[in-house]
């Protein structure tokens, strides 16, 4: 399909030429599916995509592979395909892999479409994260997706989690199914990152929402991050706690990253400050608020209160008193502690 007639199909469903700068959401559009190869696009899926640009206030131009990163380690096991636009990172019996982004960024809107690996991957992890351990190891920023791998008659667990200056002793861990299954597909995973919130989308939905506030310090991310995918045994912890191991039998593992976007202020430590960066975001992203808008927490906890099995802000045996960027909701209390009553306490009254 040419962009004249993706443009046409698009209006037919959605009223784009309502919109400003109509012609920038639909070629980001276009842009997104063409880099997923040839398939058939639903009208619903058409209309949630450009839905998810037309509200988001955000920069989102795709840049390809070979634009936006390098590889960082197993450099064998990273295959660009469709014009470098896309890559497949692979784990298998010589080694994982992983690549990084050629620039850092100081805050931004961060996707990948991503496909993960079928069949039985215990152990295995896939990420797509923002982090600068390289050029702080004491004091890392952290923000991440992490995928662990399952068992056969088990689903992948999504799991989130954050890092500020090192506090990697303060996990802010949380767990998730998911509506679908994530290695039928490619399907989008977007991090929001400001100075005052952290927001995580699957497919343009929020499933996660972190407002900054003072009694947080330095446990808040601040510094300026590289965007890194990548794939590794983590048999120690990932699937079940660590009781499935890594049966590299079902392998090669292979992840496969499309369509991203790396909409941030480029950092440069000669020239660029965090503050610059800050008034970069409020000259580009006009309308962005430091909270959500009440459709997108609609959203949210609609996800939540369905899908959410973990989360560190319920969890009292971990936590006695919550930490500070926790919001109590009585209804997710309620789900978690049906979903797992040994970690949460019973939802029976005694």
């Amino acid at each position: 399909m040419e962009f004249e007639e993706f443009c046409a199909a698009a209006i037919s469903i959605y009223q784009l030429e309502a919109l400003e700068k109509w012609e920038e959401i639909a070629s980001t559009a276009f842009d997104h599916f063409e880099q997923e190869g040839n398939r058939v696009i639903s009208v619903d899926e058409l209309a949630r995509v450009l839905f998810d640009l037309s509200y988001a206030n955000i920069p989102s131009s795709i840049v390809s592979f070979s634009q936006g990163f390098n590889p960082l380690y197993g450099e064998r096991n990273i295959i660009p395909y469709e014009s470098n636009n896309s890559v497949q990172i692979i784990m298998d019996e010589t080694t994982s892999s992983g690549f990084h982004s050629k620039l850092m960024y100081a805050h931004g809107y961060f996707q990948t479409s991503l496909k993960l690996p079928e069949n039985y991957t215990a152990g295995v992890v896939v990420a797509f994260y923002a982090c600068n351990n390289h050029k702080y190891p004491f004091h890392r920023d952290e923000i991440d997706f992490e995928f662990l791998g399952h068992i056969h008659g088990q689903k992948w667990i999504l799991q989130t989690n954050f890092y500020g200056n090192g506090s990697t002793n303060r996990g802010r861990e949380e767990r998730y199914d998911l509506w679908f299954d994530p290695s039928d597909d490619f399907h989008r995973y977007g991090i929001l990152w400001t100075d005052n919130r952290i927001t995580y989308y699957v497919d343009g939905v929020p499933i996660r929402h972190v407002k900054k506030v003072d009694a947080m310090g330095g446990d808040f991310p601040s510094k300026e991050v590289s965007l890194y995918g990548t794939i590794w045994n983590g048999s120690d912890w990932a699937t079940g706690g660590g009781q499935y191991k890594l049966d590299l039998s079902y392998g090669p593992f292979i992840a496969k990253y499309s369509s991203f976007v790396l909409s941030g202020c480029p950092f440069d430590d000669t020239r660029t400050t965090v503050a610059q960066c800050d008034d970069y975001y409020l000259t580009n992203w006009v309308g962005l608020s430091s909270d959500m808008r009440p459709e997108e927490r609609a959203q949210m906890h609609a996800f939540r209160r369905k899908l959410m099995t973990y989360s560190y802000c319920y969890d009292r045996k971990r936590y006695a008193v919550p930490l500070p960027e926790c919001v109590f909701n009585s209804e997710e209390f309620r789900h978690l502690q049906k979903f797992d009553p040994w970690t949460f306490g019973s939802s029976k009254r005694e």
